[in-house]
């Protein structure tokens, strides 16, 4: 508990990498010392005749497994997956407690191996649950973008209207003091309130405001710097751009890649793009998934958002279709089905078109209870097509569309078209 305090205090990623330990520690605890201590009911070792009096208060519950070496194990485990540099300290710390159980003579090493394995279980399957974030960044193109020691010829927009931005102007002048910033008025267009001498853009804001000033990029032909100053960073977390630091050094160093870039109805997106139930099924996800994990989030959020709908009478491509909802990724997606997160590539040339099929029966109930433990994608009632081109027709009358958070729409007709290595990002 110690550790997972101090974690939580230290950064971001760490108090996620404690949260997560805490709550694998508490499943191998559970699994450990209530189903299996009872069932199994283990006598626990015999005392050494030279030694009668052992170094602690013999516990009268069941030796096998050591709920010891399983808590330690799923906490290292669990931590680990989260920030794989914790193992260094975790893992020892864990093999200390496993043996210090039979050293004191209140467990056979049978026991302890057995714990340990049953934590590290519990922890890996709880990624089902609460999938970790990747550590490694997605993967880019080629690209190349110049140099900019201290920020010159970097100007820097900022979303006046986002309170997530505020104070990132004096966090990035201190990182780049020569950047110019730009304080954003929607109000007003963003591409007259940019000098024609710039070198590169920077957005510090929401995935919607990156995706704005990324047009301005592709049509400059610029390359475009990324602070992650909103609330979910989606973009600059695909890019491992965790920090205002990691973004100044890849804009001081040149570091930049390519990547492709989406298009509903002619609008640019980063990230991804939804149909009818969808966007506000992601809001209130997202709104959920910290507290009580990303699947039974998911199914929660399924519910709320589509008992008041209807299924949606769609041709996609062509063919007829039913579904519930639809999400349109900018390269494909993982974990497949209904909480997809995370990306391995930013330019693999495909838009990862996942829906909700309303043709099966009890389709929506089962997508629900496949939710809450990730099966959705083996329930059949997940369709998907990967293309770089896709026309979709409403039978159903206007529905809502989004794109990286933002609400368009209501339109009857959607055309979604790819961009390979449109855009060059410092990373």
């Amino acid at each position: 508990m110690t550790i997972a305090v101090v974690m939580s205090l230290i950064g971001k990623r760490q108090r996620r990498a404690g949260l997560r330990g805490l709550g694998s520690l508490a499943g191998a605890s559970l699994v450990s010392n209530t189903v299996l201590k009872p069932l199994i009911g283990r006598k626990r070792p015999t005392l050494d005749p030279a030694h009668p009096h052992p170094l602690v208060r013999m516990p009268w519950t069941s030796s096998f497994p050591s709920g010891h070496s399983a808590s330690a194990a799923a906490f290292a485990v669990g931590a680990a997956l989260e920030r794989p540099r914790t193992a260094a300290v975790l893992f020892p710390l864990a093999a200390a407690v496993g043996y210090s159980r039979v050293h004191v003579g209140v467990h056979y090493p049978s026991d302890v191996i057995a714990g340990a394995a049953i934590g590290g279980g519990v922890a890996l399957a709880g990624q089902r649950l609460w999938p970790a974030v990747p550590t490694t960044a997605a993967q880019t193109g080629p690209g190349s973008a110049p140099a900019l020691p201290r920020g010159a010829g970097l100007t820097v927009v900022l979303n006046s209207e986002s309170g997530s931005s505020a104070g990132a102007d004096t966090r990035i002048l201190a990182l780049l003091p020569d950047a110019k910033i730009v304080h954003w008025d929607p109000d007003y267009p963003l591409d007259e309130q940019i000098s024609d001498d710039s070198r590169a853009l920077g957005v510090a804001g929401g995935d919607g405001t990156a995706a704005t000033v990324a047009q301005i990029a592709i049509d400059r032909d610029l390359p475009l710097a990324v602070f992650p100053a909103g609330t979910l960073n989606h973009f600059a977390r695909a890019l491992s751009l965790e920090t205002y630091a990691d973004t100044a050094r890849a804009v001081v160093a040149g570091s930049a890649g390519t990547v492709d870039v989406g298009r509903i109805n002619g609008c640019l997106f980063l990230n991804t793009a939804g149909l009818g139930g969808y966007p506000e099924m992601v809001r209130l996800r997202e709104r959920l998934e910290h507290r009580i994990g990303k699947w039974p989030a998911a199914a929660v959020a399924l519910f709320r958002a589509l008992r008041g709908h209807k299924p949606l009478d769609l041709v996609i491509n062509g063919r007829r279709r039913s579904v519930w909802a639809i999400f349109i990724g900018n390269g494909e997606y993982r974990p497949r089905g209904l909480t997809p997160s995370n990306r391995s590539s930013l330019a693999d040339g495909v838009l990862d078109v996942q829906y909700l099929r309303a043709d099966r029966r009890l389709g929506r109930t089962t997508a629900i209870a496949a939710s809450l433990f990730g099966t959705v994608e083996r329930a059949r009632v997940l369709g998907a097509i990967q293309a770089d081109h896709l026309v979709i027709e409403s039978h159903s009358g206007p529905i809502l569309t989004a794109h990286d958070g933002e609400v368009t729409g209501p339109v009857d007709h959607i055309d979604l078209d790819l961009d390979p290595l449109a855009l060059t990002v410092y990373h």
